[in-house]
């Protein structure tokens, strides 16, 4: 599986059956992420930071609700949640994904707003790699995410909506989640390319570069 990060909660998974991209996001976002064609579409929710379907290419399937989907070998499982503390009565609903490719299983926890309960945990057991907004405002802030690791204990953590030099969203800056984690920094890479020989033992954060 080799995944990028096209900015945001934006990314593109690439396996040898299919590409599986998640969150398409708007260039008011602050992030160009080109057109990029894909197999699958997951949205979170219908947020237009996390729903621009306008940006992506081909005709791909969209998978917008919780469930269970299998399309060109790639198996995803959305688990309902909420996008605050308050069961929704905020923000609305949030659905995260669960995707099996290249059998690397992958959870994209979308704008999650809460910790998840024990019953959305085991439906998100045995995640090799989460990718889990630390950004906080409108999302899980760096502790909260922080817990939301400890609890699902993935293998790599990749973390997502969160401020940077280009987005125009007020969020927390990654650093806090750095801190959170016990890191002092993290040298960001372009892209990841993960199999399951390859996963690291321990549970490891690694940052995806964003470039234009």
């Amino acid at each position: 599986m080799e995944i990028t990060w096209l900015g945001h909660s934006c990314f593109r998974l690439r396996s040898r059956e299919a590409v599986v991209l998640t969150d398409p996001c708007p260039p008011a976002s602050g992030y160009s992420i080109g057109k990029p064609t894909a197999d699958i579409v997951t949205i979170s929710h219908e947020h237009p930071g996390h729903s621009y379907r306008k940006a992506v290419g081909g005709t791909p399937m969209f998978i917008t609700a919780p469930g269970e989907y299998e399309i060109g070998g790639v198996f995803i499982a959305g688990v309902a949640t909420f996008h605050d503390s308050s069961r929704g009565k905020e923000r609305g609903k949030n659905t995260a994904y669960v995707i099996e490719m290249d059998d690397v299983r992958l959870c994209h926890l979308g704008d999650l707003g809460h910790l998840p309960t024990p019953e959305q945990v085991e439906e998100m057991s045995g995640v090799d790699v989460l990718l889990t907004p630390v950004g906080g405002k409108s999302t899980i802030d760096a502790a909260a995410a922080a817990e939301v690791v400890s609890l699902l204990e993935p293998r790599v953590v990749i973390p997502m909506h969160y401020q940077t030099a280009h987005s125009t969203a007020d969020l927390e800056p990654l650093q806090r989640f750095l801190k959170e984690m016990g890191l002092s920094g993290a040298e960001a890479t372009a892209k990841l390319s993960l199999t399951a020989s390859n996963l690291p033992h321990e549970t490891q954060v690694m940052v995806l570069d964003y470039k234009r």
